[in-house]
């Protein structure tokens, strides 16, 4: 993997390890459908002011803004109201336990549509390994029946959304010659304005409890753990494609890692046998089985 890939897909795993922990702080303030709604309203802003003071240009091609739409509905409005939803039932360890079966999604989506067949045994191998890691750093099975609860279903759809993304994201849109930050910009802003019909019928209306964290959780959620975090991504899939979608392996080995150097969480073996289970799965995964892409298309 070329070292700009590796290093946008640390960023995008630092940037989106704490988003679970974040959506559970601003569901003390506000209904999931608000977290939502305010997720995507602060990361389509960040990137449409960036968007206006760099003088770049919205897309204009009316299929392009078409496939934008879909995206926004598979990647960002219904996905953040599953996660939200389901946060509410199940902890945010389980929520990621969950959201690690995106790659095993995409590489089922990708093969069964005929997009990705590129399925050898050492990326297959690399997939399970992967999910295998995951479980042994959060052991789901301490916390019962959680994981098998309504939240549980509704995250793990979820999951299975975000591996939908990650194909037609890489079939339909990354590689139009626009930028990711563009992309990035007008998928945000498309899904804020779908979610706001929805706010009226979801409890969008009701009066949330103002308090600077769930507040400034959503705002960094949004602005960062979205905006700035689907940049990379839309660079990721442009560049190495579906399997970019392993970023989901390495979430927990952020979430924890930050535990442990800024909260004094202690680190069991358990824990960091699944984290060097993980990086080896990911490594795995990542062995190049075609010429690299081509890597001109959609510079950030």
């Amino acid at each position: 993997m070329p070292r700009g890939s590796v290093l946008r897909l640390a960023g995008l795993a630092l940037i989106w390890g704490s988003s679970f922990l974040l959506i559970a702080v601003g569901l003390r303030g506000f209904t999931p459908i608000q977290v939502v709604f305010g997720r995507l309203l602060f990361g389509a802003g960040v990137l449409l002011l960036f968007v206006l003071l760099t003088r770049r240009s919205l897309p204009r091609d009316p299929v392009l803004w078409l496939h934008l739409g879909v995206v926004s509905v598979i990647a960002n409005v219904v996905p953040f109201l599953l996660f939200a939803v389901g946060e509410t039932e199940v902890s945010s360890g389980i929520a990621g336990v969950l959201n690690a079966t995106t790659p095993l999604w995409t590489l089922l989506v990708g093969y069964a549509s005929g997009h990705d067949r590129r399925v050898t045994a050492l990326r297959l191998a690399g997939v399970v390994l992967g999910f295998l890691g995951v479980l042994l750093i959060f052991s789901p099975w301490r916390s019962g029946s959680e994981a098998a609860s309504w939240g549980g279903l509704a995250c793990l759809s979820a999951a299975a959304l975000y591996g939908v993304t990650f194909i037609y994201m890489d079939r339909f849109i990354v590689r139009r010659g626009v930028e990711s930050v563009v992309l990035s910009a007008s998928q945000l802003a498309v899904g804020a304005v779908l979610t706001l019909p929805l706010l009226p019928f979801l409890g969008g209306l009701r009066a949330p409890h103002w308090h600077w964290a769930p507040f400034l959780a959503v705002a960094t959620l949004g602005a960062v753990g979205t905006g700035v975090a689907y940049v990379l991504n839309y660079r990721l899939v442009a560049d190495e494609g579906p399997t970019a979608s392993v970023v989901t392996y390495l979430l927990p080995v952020v979430a924890v890692l930050l535990g442990f150097l800024l909260l004094g969480e202690p680190l069991s073996a358990q824990v960091i046998g699944g984290m060097a289970i993980v990086l080896i799965a990911v490594s795995l995964v990542r062995r190049p089985t075609v010429p690299a892409r081509q890597t001109s298309a959609n510079r950030a």
